[in-house]
């Protein structure tokens, strides 16, 4: 007989986890016991060897499907240490807390196949009831409160379980043996209803919300609120990380409706639809969009649309969609439900005709989704937004946005890294002499935090928080502080040093630069670009496609980021290092007038752009100068003369507005990256399905005094003007500017690696959002003799700079660290 105890690590909370150790216990013959800790999941176990192997083995091969093994560790234990009560048989014990916070907590789960067909079955006694879950699915992360993670450590505490629910709770060989937010109608939340009276919900904040306490009344709810929706009206939906606003994705006055009350006038809303076959009515789907889409995550899906606002020749069954839902462009976002009210709404929707409801986050442009129901009513239906609101008493103790991806190439590609990913721990190389934790404050836009830790085993791993939101304002800087103290408090992580954006402007980077001298801790400023391509580098090392001391030569393509040199970098190639980077080349710089002034007003960065270029009086600039009134003209000229406010800038997401602007495509951004978001949308209009032909007459490159290579801007955009007087159509234009920007790149990369002796290049920034340049450059990149690296954990946006800085500052203090 062998004692041993064991030691199991990794997403193993929240999971299901102890039935399943029980269950494989009892198959096969083993005594002793298992419970959870801070640390994960502890087993002691008595039996003969071969069981026992046998035993371990299945832990990993066979542990739940949301279970994610990091490591199981077998420590064999001496006779006389061993209680003989536990030779009896094998149980589960009580939770303890009594061991540091190591362990991880699974991400919320979408509705299971089981839950889904007892949710439908009038014969279940959770028939129709919005909150089913069970050990497979449901919420975790959203309503923890902390570790080990038991209902008494959740908002589902002040829901005591009745005696059914209790049963099945403590049988461990039921599908809801210790699932946390195990409920009914007779013990667990409710849905709630409120709406405003004849359009006005002023002071009516306080008023009694019907209650779904039976079936009867949870239906009357959901029937109600779909009645609205299918009328034209607007509803706040609380979802598991915070509110949607929804309507009839194909009612258009309802869309536009919303998008006024939102102010959110032109950027894409994402959809719902009940099924896949729904999806496809509106997308084309390939498999690995399809297992995103139908997975247990169920982010947004990023999706080639059929056609734009209706049917088409190869699918004459499409969904009706409004146009403003999407406007013209190229992609939809759509996801499936996920809990089990979105499946009731959805269901109850299609019986009104509705199959697509718009589900797009519950707060007003750049403010964070709300959590709160009074706060939602105040601040959603109080305030004219939404029409009513659909609640329930379940608390959400972090607020999560719904995640976006996009499959390219079948590989998925993160836009925004929120419910159901965060804060899954991301690896990072294993380094002597790194700091216990690092905090990265993260970037302004799109901002996260990440918190390292170090691994017994050499290894280290990241805590990237959920996407937050543009930190420029104090309600997303309070929810930056809440998403980090969360993470530190969860998971026992104390900062031993900080790292920031070198940008002396950011809010994130203020209160780093100051925490770190009011704690005396160390600080590493890390400049933008280098984050965003050490993001990719530290993904690639990890998961052995790198070394630890490679160079890789790193094009960071965006909008905006603070440059060693006092200019706006933006279109830069980097020789690059996890611990630094030498800028080898980068896009020509032009003047900015007004700074943020031009990129709200893309017109404005064109006529600095062609002002620079000597470019104004070519006559194909004529539609771009007439929609210029005399004044604003004159003030722009003066500005760019004189210097008054007008930083240099090499930004390619720059180029990309100015270029949207000439062809006049799109002459001001309502929402980021508007004007280049169209010109990719015409460039794919022109290509139609075909593939692109490289004429190699595109260079647009030269060679500055210290004879370092330039990307040119003046070649691709003197084509644009000549081919506006020429009478080219704008959507081709668009994608001969596509073409030359991707042709000119791959000219540069492949002087700095012939020159370098490099033979990888890394991909990141804002401006590889465009699907298009993404797919043009991989292929030419690859087509030259390099390896394309691609994050494919992180998003290419601002969601990587947190990891990008922290996988540097541990390079660099590592570097500094006595040994």
């Amino acid at each position: 007989m062998r004692h041993v105890h064991i030691h199991v690590t990794g997403i193993v909370q929240g999971v299901g986890m102890r039935p399943f150790v029980y269950r494989e216990a009892m198959a096969h013959g083993i005594c002793g016991w298992v419970l959870n800790a801070g640390d994960g999941v502890h087993i002691e176990a008595h039996a003969p060897a071969d069981a026992l192997d046998a035993f371990v083995v299945a832990l990993s091969e066979h542990a739940p499907v949301a279970a994610r093994i990091e490591y199981v560790e077998v420590v064999d234990l001496a006779a006389n240490g061993w209680d003989a009560a536990d030779e009896q048989g094998f149980r589960i014990v009580a939770s303890q807390d009594q061991t540091a916070h190591t362990t991880l907590v699974s991400p919320d789960i979408a509705t299971c196949d089981d839950c889904l067909r007892e949710l439908f079955d009038p014969a279940d006694r959770r028939y129709h009831y919005p909150f089913i879950n069970c050990t497979n699915c449901g919420p975790r992360f959203t309503i923890i409160r902390s570790l080990p993670y038991d209902r008494a450590a959740t908002s589902m505490d002040r829901f005591p379980m009745c005696p059914r629910c209790a049963a099945e709770y403590a049988d461990p060989l039921d599908r809801r043996f210790h699932a946390q937010p195990d409920a009914c109608f007779d013990c667990g939340p409710h849905i709630t209803w409120r709406e405003a009276v004849n359009g006005d919900a002023c002071g009516n904040s306080s008023a009694t919300p019907a209650v779904g306490t039976t079936r009867e009344a949870s239906d009357a709810i959901i029937e109600r609120c779909v009645e609205l929706l299918a009328s034209g009206d607007i509803v706040a939906i609380k979802g598991l990380g915070g509110f949607h606003l929804a309507c009839d994705a194909a009612n258009e006055q309802a869309v536009a409706e919303l998008r006024r009350r939102k102010r959110r006038s032109n950027k894409p809303l994402a959809v719902m639809v009940r099924s896949l076959a729904d999806t496809e009515r509106l997308c084309h789907i390939d498999d690995a969009e399809r297992d995103l889409l139908a997975g247990s995550i169920r982010p947004i899906v990023l999706l080639r649309r059929r056609a734009v606002c209706g049917s088409d020749g190869d699918s004459p069954d499409a969904l009706a969609l409004a146009p403003s839902v999407a406007r013209d462009l190229p992609e939809l976002g759509v996801m499936l439900p996920y809990t089990p009210l979105q499946h009731l709404l959805l269901t109850a929707a299609a019986s009104h005709g509705m199959h697509a409801l718009v589900m797009t986050s519950g707060n007003l442009s750049e403010e964070p989704i709300e959590t709160d129901d009074d706060l939602a009513w105040e601040r959603l239906v109080a305030a004219g937004i939404a029409d009513a609101l659909l609640g329930n008493d379940r608390a959400i103790l972090s607020r999560y946005d719904d995640s976006v991806v996009r499959a390219a190439n079948g590989a998925v590609m993160p836009v925004r890294r929120a419910r159901g990913y965060a804060p899954q721990p991301l690896p990072l190389p294993a380094l002597d002499g790194a700091p216990s934790c690092v905090l990265a404050c993260g970037p302004q836009q799109k901002a996260t935090i990440a918190l390292t830790r170090e691994g017994t085993n050499g290894e280290a791993t990241c805590f990237v928080s959920q996407h937050i939101g543009d930190v420029e304002n104090g309600g997303t800087f309070d929810a930056w502080n809440a998403a980090r103290t969360r993470l530190e408090d969860l998971f026992d992580l104390a900062p031993a040093a900080l790292a920031c954006d070198v940008h002396p402007s950011y809010l994130s980077g203020q209160w780093a630069r100051e925490q770190a001298r009011k704690c005396n801790l160390p600080l590493v400023e890390v400049q933008h670009h280098h984050a965003h391509i050490a993001s990719v580098m530290a993904e690639a090392i990890a998961a052995g496609r790198l070394t630890t001391d490679a160079r890789v030569l790193g094009i960071a393509f965006d909008g905006t980021g603070a440059g060693t040199d006092g200019t706006i970098w933006g279109g830069e190639f980097l020789v690059a290092g996890l611990g630094g980077f030498e800028r080898a080349a980068h896009l020509r710089t032009w003047a900015l007038p007004g700074g943020a002034a031009s990129v709200r007003d893309a017109r404005r960065n064109a006529f600095a752009l062609l002002s620079e270029l000597g470019l104004l009086e070519h006559p194909g600039t004529a539609r771009l100068l007439n929609s210029l009134d005399e004044q604003t003209r004159s003030i722009t000229a003066t500005m760019i003369e004189r210097g008054i406010n007008s930083p240099r800038t090499s930004s390619m997401g720059r180029l990309f507005d100015a270029a949207a602007a000439i062809l006049g495509i799109c002459g001001q951004a309502t929402y980021e990256g508007e004007p280049a978001i169209e010109l990719e949308a015409a460039a794919w209009r022109a290509l139609g399905g075909k593939t692109v032909r490289f004429d190699g007459n595109h260079a647009g490159v030269f060679t500055s005094a210290d004879d370092s290579p330039i990307l040119d801007p003046q070649p691709p955009i003197e084509a644009l003007l000549n081919g506006i007087e020429a009478g080219t159509p704008a959507d081709r234009l668009a994608l001969e500017f596509h073409i030359a920007i991707a042709h000119a790149t791959t000219h540069i990369a492949r002087k700095i690696c012939t020159r370098e002796g490099i033979d990888t290049v890394a991909l990141s920034g804002g401006v590889f959002m465009n699907r298009l340049l993404l797919q043009l450059l991989t292929r030419k990149l690859k087509d030259a003799g390099l390896t394309v690296l691609i994050p494919q954990t992180v998003p290419v946006n601002d969601g990587c700079i947190a990891y990008g800085q922290a996988a540097v500052a541990r390079t660099r203090l590592a570097q500094v660290a006595p040994q």
